[in-house]
């Protein structure tokens, strides 16, 4: 016969060690307005130029929901 066991834990510390690690690892320098921009400019790059058929192709993509659709994001200075 098995009893009915309640059993609780509470997120709550690990979840805060967590965060502490891994803002300890991306260190002091890091920077996420640049890390976006950076990010923005590599996605700019990867997109441009594209022949004809590339851009029906990613059109396709994008209207299937594959892709996201090309919209200028600019991070706030």
């Amino acid at each position: 016969m098995r009893a009915d066991l309640e059993f609780a834990y509470d997120l709550t510390r690990d979840e805060a060690r967590r965060r502490s690690a891994v803002l300890e690892a991306l260190g002091d320098d890091w920077n996420p307005t640049a890390v976006l921009a950076e990010e923005q400019r590599a996605e700019e790059m990867l997109y441009a130029d594209l022949d004809d058929e590339q851009q029906r192709i990613f059109d396709d993509l994008v209207e299937a929901g594959v892709l996201p659709g090309r919209v200028v994001h600019r991070a706030a200075d």
